[in-house]
């Protein structure tokens, strides 16, 4: 027999201890058994194995299940809480860029009567307009940051 037959019905065996396999995969796999001796011998000792392994006895805490669901239930909880508030700042921000959409041609006339006004070269007119723009969105960068990271350091304690 080839390789891959011997292959497939390893996979095949695998999967039907694991997960189940179709109809037609199980039948497959059971004419190959009946007419392979090589492959039979590895389904014979993959049970072998399983049924010592389902065999050694695994100390529990009493307490483990009552722990896990307290563990699924704060980080429930946790989730929560930061998807709320992941929405709030969503909309915060489309807010922000909204009005400064709105307001950018009264700020671009007021940094131009100030360049006017005070004779500031046009670059550095253009630099300070686009930092009006950037230096807020890096202070909220910064507070999301921040805030991450006290978030981070509590669930460590």
């Amino acid at each position: 027999m080839s390789d891959s037959l011997h292959t497939r019905a390893q996979q095949l065996l695998a999967q039907s201890l694991i997960e189940g396999i179709a109809p037609a995969d199980d039948a497959w796999l059971r004419r190959h058994l009946k007419d392979c001796p090589e492959c039979r011998e590895h389904a014979a000792a993959t049970n072998d194995l399983l049924r010592a392994l389902r065999a050694v006895p695994i100390d529990v805490p009493r307490d483990l299940a009552a722990r896990t669901q307290m563990r699924v239930r704060l980080r429930a909880q946790e989730t929560a809480g930061a998807s709320g508030s992941g929405l709030i700042l969503w909309g915060l921000t489309a807010m922000s860029w909204l009005l400064g959409v709105m307001s950018a041609p009264l700020v671009w006339r007021a940094f131009a009567w100030i360049g006017e006004e005070f004779r500031v070269p046009k670059l550095a007119m253009e630099m300070g307009f686009v930092l009006w723009w950037t230096i807020p969105a890096l202070f909220a960068v910064a507070a999301v940051l921040h805030q991450r990271g006290v978030a981070s350091n509590a669930k460590r304690f």
